[in-house]
């Protein structure tokens, strides 16, 4: 539900609404701002920062020698056990880790694989006799290790991976192998050269059954960085981005640990290989081992963010400087954020980017709320993993979306490396695919969304289910008659004012994001009724059949939490010039919303035509509003140029056009300038 409104400031006068940076900043903060402040202190720190300059090794070798200075500074450790040394704050960990993006985004990552993977598996399917064994070293950089989940031929299908630890109860001990070729372990950072251990999932089989997926600790290399005996790998070699990451491949034949190197805390083995679980059910007992690791989605949703906010700075920055073409003016060029179409370009990026922000943080919170024990029941798990799987695929495609209508507004000069975006482009590419395919992960939102509407059902009685049927047919006759439509362009008589008027509303907006959500889900659910009824193939069938759907459904439904979440938000900004200008960001995200998915509200009936024309020249309204606050909106996200590290932001293009126009106003003046031919010509006619 979101906040109330009530104890909002009223609405400043347009022309007198200015954004208070430190309110701003505040707000855009979030929940830890001590942890993002201190990471953002560290990323302004030369020897931490990207250096475009290195070749791959290299630039391997500084991002380790970076992770060196993560363990010194000591912020990497706030999740772990305080028994070792950890400070087990879990909101400000990844508050802190995912703003060290701006850095050098192989930095982060490579932190993310040491320390938010490696480390926090040994952490949470660990006990603490592991712990005391393994997570000093992991932490100290004295073990630096290896995730090794991902396979060549199974990557976000983790239940189906192909490699298995065969207990032996003659030596207690697992016998690791991958069988075959698509087995092998991929994608990995750290395995090409640096780790000497990893977490390894693979299929637990003892007394000749398969107990599913289960992780172990393994070395896989000695003191002089050779690999053990049964352990074979390749490096993965130049990527797309990310080649500060030594990303490599491993496989392993009769490779031979010790039965306490079982990771046991949701499994374990005793030493006559009988099997024991706290969790009976398999297929729970899976869900729950791969969600005590949602924190790499968590934090993937942040950093997304935050390269956003750092790509817009960057162009917006630059179109407040660089001018192109006469328009307005016989002698000076024109800004390029005061042409129409590069406000409209950008803008709704900030804002999207703005509603990113804010849910994150409610993400970030849910997060903490479980991992720290405050609020961790199975719903909350579940709903957790919700979140992080809707928010991190929409944040990361909208990071790659932004990143490059950010290099495109910047033209050229956007295309140089000196300018970062192409860079970061580059880098966040995967993060699309990182910690699951985002299509992959929508499809998991969507499974919930059904669930969670079957669940409003069960149990009823044939009175409620006629009476809902009832009112899904009400539904369809009054929106597929065009009922609706009838009595939205009766209300609004035909005048867009009016029309403006109704669709800027705040309930306005919530009631159409919403409804489309619940007629999505609905509509599939119905299809999916008879699967109940089919055998498994046929069933499988019919899911697939309505699989773009339910994507679709579920994409809904998270840009409903981003919207939700920024109105939230939008309510504890209590200076009134502030408020009025965040307001007109939130009402843009959620128009642009609306705008963009105009045909299903055509289609279906929410929308008149009036309405959906007013959403836009609406649309184009806000923009034109916001423009003034364009430079205090993308500063209040509080990054400097150390943290930007882009020549066209460092003032250089200002005195670039400065000079250029200082100079035509002398010749000018001068009285020297040469004559147009246009003007000769006018002055013949």
């Amino acid at each position: 539900m979101s906040a109330t409104t009530t104890n909002t400031p009223s609405p400043v006068d347009a022309a007198r609404a200015a954004v208070d940076l430190s309110v701003l900043n505040t707000a855009l903060l979030g929940t830890w701002p001590e942890a993002r402040q201190h990471s953002r202190d560290l990323s302004a720190r030369p020897e931490m920062q990207r250096d475009d300059s290195l070749a791959m090794a290299e630039h391997r070798e500084r991002v380790l020698g970076q992770l060196k200075l993560l363990v010194a500074d000591g912020q990497v450790h706030a999740a772990f056990p305080k028994s070792v040394g950890g400070g087990e704050n879990h909101g400000a960990n990844i508050a802190g880790f995912e703003e060290l993006v701006t850095a050098d985004p192989s930095m982060q990552i490579k932190a993310g694989v040491q320390w938010g993977l490696f480390g926090s598996a040994v952490m949470h399917l660990g006990t603490e006799e592991h712990h005391k064994k393994w997570l000093p070293g992991i932490m100290s950089l004295e073990i630096p290790g290896v995730f090794a989940m991902t396979e060549t031929g199974h990557g976000s299908d983790v239940a189906s991976i192909g490699t298995t630890a065969t207990y032996d109860p003659a030596t207690e001990e697992f016998i690791v192998n991958t069988p075959f070729r698509g087995a092998w372990k991929d994608y990995l950072g750290n395995a090409a050269k640096h780790g000497i251990a990893g977490v390894l999932f693979a299929q637990l089989i003892t007394n000749n059954v398969n107990h599913g997926v289960h992780a172990f600790y393994i070395d896989i290399r000695d003191a002089e960085g050779n690999f053990l005996p049964g352990v074979g790998g390749e490096d993965d070699g130049q990527k797309g981005g990310l080649n500060g990451i030594d990303n490599g491949r491993l496989h392993f034949s009769n490779v031979r640990i010790p039965r306490t190197n079982l990771l046991n805390r949701y499994g374990d083995v005793a030493a006559d290989g009988t099997y024991s679980s706290p969790i009976a059910s398999p297929g729970r007992r899976f869900f729950t081992m791969l969600g005590t690791l949602v924190q790499g989605r968590v934090s993937l949703d942040g950093a997304a963010t935050a390269a956003s906010a750092v790509a817009l700075q960057i162009a917006i920055i630059y179109g407040t400087q660089r001018r192109q073409f006469n328009a307005a003016s016989e002698t000076d060029e024109e800004v390029l954020l005061d042409y129409q179409r590069h406000q409209r370009r950008l803008i709704p990026l900030l804002a999207q980017t703005y509603a990113q922000n804010f849910a994150h943080d409610r993400l970030l919170v849910k997060f903490d709320g479980v991992f720290s024990g405050k609020h961790d029941t199975d719903d909350d798990r579940q709903d957790l993993e919700t979140l992080a799987a809707a928010l991190k695929s929409l944040s990361t495609w909208n990071a790659l979306d932004t990143i490059q209508e950010a290099r495109e507004a910047c033209g050229g000069a956007g295309f140089l490396t000196e300018n970062r975006l192409t860079g970061l482009r580059a880098d966040l590419d995967v993060y699309v695919t990182f910690e699951g395919d985002n299509t992959v992960l929508l499809q998991l939102v969507a499974k919930r969304l059904l669930g969670d509407y079957a669940r409003k059902f069960k149990g009823a009685g044939g009175a409620d289910l006629a009476k809902f049927a009832v009112g899904q047919a009400a539904d369809r006759a009054f929106h597929g008659s065009g009922l609706r439509r009838l009595g939205q362009n009766v209300a609004d008589l035909g005048s867009v004012a009016r029309s403006v008027g109704h669709v800027r509303e705040e309930n306005e907006q919530r009631q159409l994001l919403t409804d489309r959500v619940e007629t999505m889900i609905g509509e599939v659910a119905g299809r999916l009724r008879p699967a109940a009824k089919l055998d498994k193939a046929a069933a499988a069938e019919l899911f697939n059949t309505q699989q773009n759907e339910l994507i679709e459904a579920a994409r809904a439904h998270a840009e409903l939490l981003q919207w939700e979440s920024f109105t939230d938000a939008l309510a504890g900004i209590t200076d009134p010039g502030t408020h009025t200008v965040v307001t007109w960001l939130r009402d843009l995200f959620g128009l642009s919303l609306i705008e963009k998915h105009a045909a299903w509200y055509l289609i279906n009936g929410r929308l008149s035509p009036a309405r959906a024309q007013a959403v836009t020249a609406y649309i184009d309204r806000l923009v034109a509003r916001l423009r003034p606050h364009a430079l205090d909106l993308v500063n209040a996200f509080g990054y400097t140029q150390d943290h930007l590290r882009a020549k066209v932001t460092s003032g250089a293009e200002r005195e670039r056009q400065d000079e250029a126009r200082a100079y035509y106003r002398d010749l000018r003046a001068s009285g020297a300038a040469p004559v147009d031919e246009k003007t000769l010509i006018k002055k013949q006619r």
